[in-house]
This record gives structure tokens, C-alpha cells and sequence, in this order.
């Protein structure tokens, strides 16, 4: 497909709205389909073969045309535009990274969204001084002219909110972008819907769910240039966004701490580990400030592309499902060594375990890795 820039029909966002919400269809998979198929119609007309082929014994449920059309009407009522992966509005840095939500529901100042960026995240039950220095460092790099990118959260995010409220800042959410978790910022989440921008995968209404919250700490740090982590303990899932953070080519930032306070643990080790110790927002400007200068071209719009070879034959096709699945596990392993151990072409093995993945018997892991799942 052609991956230039440019606004969906109202056909082709529902399009992409089906797919993406179809069973089986994350971000990366979409991708794939995509790269295969030219087009979200026609992958969406390729599923129900390609899960049968990979083993589902009954038929792989497709989001009604309705039932899109629902989602759409919903985030209109709330005054959310639906931004797709390939249009111009869409973060050109969140584009870069291989698992880009390929449609994101926002409210507010969408221009934001393309402006340099820096996230800052840490601990929910975080100190009275550790909030007071995340809102002065978010307030800095703002007059600095960088927008601030954080969760929502109790404790640091909410201060790093409050902090650039005045310069620009983005509020990423687990749950759907017209439901406010934790209740408590009712108040954050209305000025940051006047003043800044509230993003979301999700549909409006959802509420956050724990396994949603990974996935918006990758839309967190995937806006950003850099991710600055202040008070987060061995345990926190700000860590889980520094990790996201690194696996993504972005900087991380930790502030230091006391060794006595368990909300120091997670920066302190991030330190030990390479990030660059932070105490003023000088300490970012100096490691972001030629990123920021640099002209942000158009960027590599993920992983679309259209397909360089057609599907294996029938014969190929199963004899290579035969072979992978035998090397699959529970354990995960790199798709490099099924191609090296099964000795077929990269694209035959995509093939296969696209149509895994459809069925509902492949997980993907990071480091292009994948495993079988048992059951």
C-alpha cells in the first residue's frame, strides 16, 4: 500500500476501525495484514481463510460494520477525533515505533501531538517533595518549549500535568479517552481537554482494565524523545515505561534519591544501568536539545509495506506449518532462528505465523521473539 501521508475516507476509517478491533488483530498484526493485503477491506475479507488455515476450528469473529460505526458516532458525541496511523495529524514519533496503535482516539489541541516531547512518570504514592519536583521540572522543560507527556496517574503524573498545563501537555489513558481514572482528577483531565490533549487506543467508555495499562505506557513514552522517571519503586510500572522507553531508541532520565526510600529504588538502579542522572531540566536539554533542533523529516511510518512476495502455495504452505509449530513452544524463541532452524524464506514463515497469530495460538513477545500458546 502507499504509506504516503495523507486523510482516510470515511469508508477506509471504518475499515481500519473493523480490522483493528476484530479478534486476534493487535497493533503489529494489523501491520502485518496490511503489508500483505494492500488495503484494511481486503484483509478484513482475508481473515476468516487465514485463521481457519492457522487452526481455529470456529469462525474468527470480525467487528460488525455496526458496531464500528457505534465507536465512531460515540467519539464524535464526546468531540474525539479518531486519528489513523497513516494521516498527517497522527505523532510522527508514536508512528516510528513497531506496535503504533494504528488508531487513536483524541480530545483537545491534537497540534501538540507533533511537537517535541518529553514523558515523565513515577510513583503513584510519591513523596510531597518528589511532587513538588516533578511539577517544577515539567514547568521548566515547558518554558523550555517541550511538551509534557504522562498517564494521568496519582502522585508524579498528576504533578507533571499539573506542571505543564500552562506549555503544553498530552495525558495518555488506559481507559477509554472520555473516562477519567483515577476519579480524583475529574478536575486534571477538564483542563487538560481545554488546554492540552487526552489520548487512547481504547474505545470511549471503556474502563481501564490492568492489562491496559502496559499498553498505554508504550503510547506514554512512545510521543516522546526521552522518558524521565521520578520516585518509583523496584516494582513500578514507570519502570515497565523506562524499559518501553529504551526498547523504543528513546533517552531515559531518572531522578536520584536516598537509598533509605524505596521510592528512590527504581531510578537509582535506572542509573546504575545507564540513564542519565536528572536533577534540573537542564539535565534533559543537554541530552534532547540536538534531537530537538534537528528537522523532523517525515518519519518511516512503521512497519507498512506492501507485500514483496505472494503467499505460499497450499503444499508449501502446509508442509512449513507442519515444521514451525513443531519448533514452537510455550518458550519463547526469535523468528530468526525458526527461519534459520526450518530453513524457509522470511516470507513463507511470516505467512505461517500471521495465520498462528489470527488463530489465537501465537503471542509475540519483544525482541521479535514468539511462543506457542498451549491450551
Amino acid at each position: 500500500m502507499d504509506v504516503t501521508p495523507r486523510v482516510l475516507s470515511a469508508t477506509e476509517r471504518l475499515d481500519w476501525l473493523r480490522l483493528i478491533r476484530s479478534e486476534n488483530v493487535g497493533p503489529r498484526t494489523f501491520s502485518r495484514l496490511l503489508e500483505r493485503f494492500g488495503s484494511a477491506a481486503a484483509a478484513l475479507d482475508a481473515l476468516p481463510h487465514l485463521a481457519a488455515k492457522g487452526g481455529l476450528r470456529r469462525a474468527i469473529r470480525l467487528c460488525p460494520r455496526a458496531e464500528a460505526e457505534r465507536e465512531i458516532a460515540a467519539a464524535e458525541r464526546i468531540g474525539a477525533r479518531l486519528i489513523a496511523w497513516i494521516e498527517p495529524a497522527y505523532p510522527r514519533l508514536l508512528a516510528e515505533i513497531d506496535d503504533a496503535p494504528p488508531l487513536i482516539s483524541v480530545i483537545g489541541a491534537v497540534s501538540l501531538l507533533n511537537r517535541p516531547t518529553v514523558a515523565m512518570v513515577g510513583a503513584r504514592n510519591a513523596s510531597l517533595n518528589g511532587r513538588n519536583l516533578a511539577r517544577r521540572l515539567a514547568a521548566d522543560l515547558g518554558r523550555a518549549g517541550l511538551v509534557v507527556s504522562s498517564g494521568l496517574a496519582r502522585g508524579i503524573d498528576t504533578a507533571a500535568h499539573e506542571g505543564a498545563l500552562g506549555t503544553g501537555t498530552v495525558a495518555a489513558q488506559a481507559g477509554g479517552v472520555d473516562i477519567v481514572y483515577p476519579p480524583e482528577n475529574a478536575g486534571l483531565w477538564k483542563q487538560i481537554a481545554e488546554a492540552g490533549a487526552l489520548v487512547s487506543e481504547m474505545p470511549p467508555g471503556t474502563e481501564p482494565q490492568a492489562s491496559h495499562f502496559p499498553r498505554r505506557n508504550r503510547i506514554i513514552s512512545g510521543l516522546a524523545l526521552g522518558v524521565v522517571v521520578v520516585e518509583a519503586n523496584a516494582r513500578s510500572g514507570s519502570l515497565i515505561t523506562a524499559r518501553l522507553a529504551a526498547d523504543q531508541g528513546r533517552e531515559v532520565f531518572a531522578v536520584p534519591g536516598s537509598p533509605l526510600d524505596p521510592r528512590a529504588a527504581g531510578p537509582n538502579d535506572l542509573i546504575r544501568h545507564g540513564a542519565t542522572l536528572t536533577a534540573s531540566a537542564d539535565d534533559v536539554m543537554a541530552v534532547l536539545s540536538d534531537l530537538i533542533r534537528r528537522t523532523l523529516s517525515e518519519p518511516d511510518r512503521g512497519g507498512f509495506r506492501p507485500a514483496t512476495a505472494p503467499p505460499p502455495g497450499e503444499d508449501e504452505a502446509a508442509q512449513a506449518r507442519l515444521s514451525i509449530t513443531e519448533l514452537l513452544g510455550p518458550t519463547p524463541v526469535t523468528v530468526d532462528e525458526i527461519i534459520r532452524q526450518c530453513q524457509l524464506s522470511p516470507s513463507v514463515v511470516s505467512w505461517v505465523l500471521l495465520e498462528l497469530e489470527l488463530a489465537g495460538r501465537l503471542d509475540r513477545h519483544p525482541g521479535n521473539r514468539v511462543s506457542l500458546l498451549i491450551g
